[in-house]
């Protein structure tokens, strides 16, 4: 039977799922579990990441599921990211390829640069000097770039593209590649609807990703008062009326915008419920109510080594 997920074709003929499984805070000995409930349930969209230190138990997953015939490995659309430690050009291969072995594959869907700000290359994931201090190190996009075309040319990856990178910082990338993002993955939920950024990236054909699409309530640093997405009355009315969930309302509002989004789970009936979406449509003024509860709110902001970096993305207006 036909997924029901409708595909995003990328400027460059491959096609992106619109709707996958996140796996970032997906915790070792639960996401190898959600990754297979997730593939039962009709997901074949996988968006993965070398810092969430998980990518060995997903690639179990995988390797369980493709065994047992139960997906094939053209039928998944596997994406990881390139860690902030790897940003020089010499480290941007090895890195792909340790992911590669990581996840049991031989070659990505989608590679990106996970954020703009470099660190230093100390064998630390987090390196901090003598002081305490988070050890940075600036490094030309451009040529970070350039050796993530080369894993292009080796055949390591299909698409590349970008994450939590600003329009200054997408348009810097632009101006010396060969080969164009092809994606720009982004925070992206009511309270932070991008709808500046996404409009830009679409200008450059540049298809975007909705990360956090639920407001991310389990974020390490999410206080008791914060507000929270999928308990605010406007969208819990609006879900009511349609017999979903809320989050069945989050996730829905990006794929109408036309965004890929990547919900995550590690609950089997949660997993089940936000494939669920695809038998609704929200109305003209729904859709109008939802993007005006826009408020710059940014659940995925703030922690340190994010504000004194130099190439800290969010410091402009989009």
């Amino acid at each position: 039977m036909a997924s029901p997920v409708p595909n995003v074709k990328l400027y460059n003929g491959y096609e992106m799922p619109i709707f996958g499984l996140g796996t970032w805070k997906s915790s070792p000995g639960q996401v190898g579990q959600a990754v297979e409930d997730a593939i039962d349930a009709g997901y074949r969209h996988i968006d993965c990441a070398y810092i969430y230190q998980n990518e060995n138990e997903v690639g179990e997953a995988l390797k369980k599921k493709i065994s047992s015939g139960a997906v094939t490995r053209d039928q998944l659309f596997i994406t990881s990211k390139l860690w902030n430690c790897f940003h020089s050009p010499e480290l941007v291969e090895p890195a792909l390829k340790k992911t590669l072995g990581l996840l049991g594959l031989e070659y990505l869907d989608l590679y990106l640069i996970h954020w703009p700000m470099g660190f230093a290359d100390t064998g630390d994931l987090f390196p901090k000097g003598e002081d305490g201090k988070l050890m940075v190190k600036k490094v030309n996009h451009q040529e970070t770039w350039k050796a993530m075309e080369k894993c292009v040319e080796l055949g390591l990856v299909r698409s590349i593209g970008l994450s939590n990178f600003n329009s200054k910082q997408i348009e810097h990338v632009m101006n010396g590649c060969s080969i164009k993002p092809a994606v720009n993955q982004i925070e992206s939920h009511p309270y932070l609807n991008q709808t500046k950024l996404i409009e830009f990236c679409r200008e450059k054909g540049i298809a975007v990703t909705a990360y956090s699409p639920l407001g991310s309530p389990d974020r390490p640093w999410a206080k008791p008062e914060d507000p929270s997405l999928l308990q605010d009355p406007k969208l819990v009315a609006i879900a009511t009326k349609h017999n979903k969930s809320p989050a069945q309302l989050l996730i829905r509002y990006q794929i109408e915008r036309g965004v890929i989004v990547i919900p995550k789970s590690v609950t089997k009936s949660r997993i089940v419920e936000n494939f669920d979406v695809f038998n609704f449509e929200l109305s003209k003024e729904e859709i109008q109510v939802v993007d005006a509860m826009d408020c710059n709110g940014r659940f995925c902001d703030g922690m340190e080594w994010m504000t004194t970096h130099s190439d800290y993305p969010f410091a402009i207006e989009y």
